[in-house]
């Protein structure tokens, strides 16, 4: 058994935590403007602990 257990997938974001949305405006060039959004649930990380609840401590 490992001594750590892997890191859930966040399921707000689904593993994507950084996002680009276009503005609709271009640059001269003819390139988009994009605002990235990371997710507010795991702050740009993709993952989340498991709650405390559900965490075996011991005996």
């Amino acid at each position: 058994m490992p001594q750590h257990p892997t890191p859930r997938v966040c399921s707000h974001c689904d593993g994507f935590p950084v996002v680009h949305i276009t503005t609709g405006t271009a640059t001269p060039q003819g390139n988009r403007h994009t605002l990235p959004a990371t997710c507010p649930a795991c702050k740009g990380t993709g993952t989340r602990s498991m709650p405390a609840a559900l965490v075996r401590a011991g005996k």
